[in-house]
């Protein structure tokens, strides 16, 4: 027998309905409502309706098989059978994390299709699989940003059990999985949560609309009903660890902040289930408290995505100056970032044109992911390139290697690792008419402000859209995809049996650089590692070269002699002892 339960404060009467009928609901305390449906099991279709007005789903549907749109599936998440006993995912400081999403990574766009691809990342050396946002949103394709039935893996991906396979084959490969969520915003399209309750609030505004409900009246279950779906991917689903998006749109000023409550009950969870779970947070804040361990003030989030790293590492391989890319372009900014934690930790910003950041340098490099793309640098730009686009075979092989030699913890994009060409588009399936149109002409809007055509905007309601954004794994098998393929394996690799290269401490990390002749020396312990980014060739001269030899070089030129190392233009090298 279920026991059916939802949340709707303000409401004179709840039913629930199912097979064409109603039956009326118990109000019990805070605002719940409650009814024995012994006619509710796995695979029964239901729906609510909040003073006459519905069907509407529910809130907390675990499937929604027909959309946003159409009724939730009663889901008894028991009856899968799992096979990844004893699992526990590696220590996130030796993690090397690839973010994917599922909609583009294979042709099919589905979570089956993408276990067959989960080989390939197995012999790139990757030890964790980051799935972008699979919530339940609009339409058939899009990022999953705007997803509105937070409870639901999405349908056209394949649904609960669906999600579940890839998570068990992952495991059986010796994958981690993480989970992007999506907690400071819901998708406009199929949002029927405000039909239940006050989850949203005019006191805050965010570029979403009205902000989600976290510290006014009633925001106590709104809380809960966030705190719960977290818990849900990794108790029901097994995920190793979330991604949460853009916290610094999560607008909280409760005593206790709503990312440190959420990280004390997924701390309880890890207790309870007996396996490490992981949360990192994505913020532009450079603001150390949100990765701080509770004991020292912090959230106790464990790590966060360092777009100081990002920006300052793009804009001295590329030269773009462009927006937040105007606070960086010197190799001191990136020399800054490796060797403190973040370039901005307090210093003052032209960009934001105030002070910005706090300093984070007594932090482990391990608190921090680093990228040379992901999908926001790449799929928000006007024709979604990648760094394939804008820099050359060369250039890609400097960024990919101080990515991973980096004290950071490493991620890639899917198909960085060949240097993949289709672009990552922004695209979106909305089925409202006015919307889709609304968000056309706001992205050609967008863009025009910096001087494109309007036609050359791709459409983002378009499904061309999305088909050009999936990956080609023709490519890999081709040159100079399958050199640089190979590049990143045996980065990878050598990161992972050097245990210099593996530490997190910033104290371990020295810099010296020539800002004009536009090289850079980076020692890490026992691990020297040398960039020429001038397009032409040069000797560097630097003491910690002597007596060490050269173990991956990104030519075949290269070559050291004494306290002098030869860089051919768009090179580096690696030399240990």
């Amino acid at each position: 027998m279920a026991e059916m339960r939802v949340w709707a404060p303000d409401a004179g009467l709840v039913e629930l309905e199912s097979a064409g009928s109603r039956v009326k609901m118990d109000r019990t305390e805070n605002g719940w409502w409650t009814v024995d449906a012994p006619f509710i099991r796995h695979g029964v279709d239901y729906a609510y309706y909040v003073d006459g007005e519905g069907p509407l789903p529910d809130p907390r549907s675990a499937w929604q098989p027909e959309g946003v749109h159409g009724p939730s599936r009663w889901v008894e998440h028991s009856r899968f059978t799992w096979t990844d006993a004893g699992w526990q995912q590696p220590p996130l400081g030796s993690a090397v994390i690839y973010e994917l999403h599922v909609g583009t990574f294979t042709p099919e766009g589905t979570f089956d299709s993408a276990i067959g691809r989960l080989d390939h990342l197995v012999e790139l050396g990757i030890t964790h699989v980051e799935l972008m946002p699979v919530a339940e949103f609009s339409g058939l394709r899009g990022w999953g940003y705007d997803g509105v039935d937070l409870y639901a893996p999405h349908h056209a991906y394949g649904g609960p059990d669906g999600l579940k396979r890839l998570v068990d084959a992952c495991h059986k490969r010796g994958l981690a999985v993480m989970l992007d969520v999506v907690y400071n915003h819901l998708g406009p399209c199929g949002n029927y949560l405000q039909r239940f309750g006050p989850y949203f609030t005019a006191r805050y505004q965010t570029p979403w609309g009205e902000a989600v409900n976290l510290d006014g009246p009633e925001s106590d279950e709104v809380r809960r009903f966030l705190i719960d779906n977290a818990l849900m991917w990794l108790r029901d689903y097994r995920f190793d660890g979330l991604r949460i998006d853009a916290i610094h749109a999560i607008i909280d000023i409760s005593a206790i902040h709503f990312l440190e409550q959420l990280a004390v009950e997924v701390d309880d969870l890890e207790v309870e289930l007996g396996r490490h779970l992981v949360l990192i947070a994505e913020s532009d804040l450079n603001d150390p408290r949100v990765i701080r361990s509770r004991e020292q003030g912090g959230y106790g989030i464990d790590a966060q995505w360092n777009e100081d790293f990002h920006h300052a590492l793009h804009s001295v391989l590329t030269g773009e100056r462009d927006g937040y890319y105007h606070d960086f372009g010197t190799l001191a900014d990136l020399a800054k970032v490796l060797t403190e934690g973040l370039t901005y930790d307090g210093r003052y910003s032209p960009y934001r044109r105030r002070r910005h950041g706090r300093s984070a340098a007594d932090l482990s490099g391990h608190r921090f992911v680093g990228c040379l793309q992901n999908h926001d640098q790449v799929g928000n730009r006007a024709l979604g390139e990648r760094t394939s686009h804008l820099l050359s075979p060369g250039q890609l092989k400097i960024g990919a290697t101080l990515v991973m030699t980096s004290p950071f913890v490493p991620m890639l994009f899917q198909g960085e690792e060949w240097g993949a060409m289709p672009p990552f588009l922004y695209f979106t399936n909305h089925q409202d008419a006015e919307l889709g149109e609304a968000v056309r002409r706001g992205r050609q809007h967008e863009f025009a402000e910096f001087g494109w055509n309007s036609e050359e905007i791709p459409d983002p309601q378009a499904e061309e859209s999305c088909q050009r954004s999936k990956l080609d794994w023709e490519e890999p098998l081709k040159e100079p995809h399958r050199d640089l393929l190979q590049w990143h394996r045996s980065l990878i690799s050598l990161r992972c049996r050097t245990r210099c290269l593996t530490s997190g401490y910033l104290g371990n990390t020295t810099i010296d650089f020539d800002e004009d002749a536009r090289w850079l020396v980076m020692r890490r312990g026992s691990a020297v590692i040398a960039c020429n980014f001038a397009e032409s060739a040069q000797s560097i001269v630097c003491p910690a070269f002597l007596g060490r030899s050269i173990v991956l070089g990104s030519e075949n030129s290269i070559e050291v002699e004494g306290e002098e190392v030869f860089l051919p233009g768009h090179t580096a090298a690696i030399l240990l002892d």
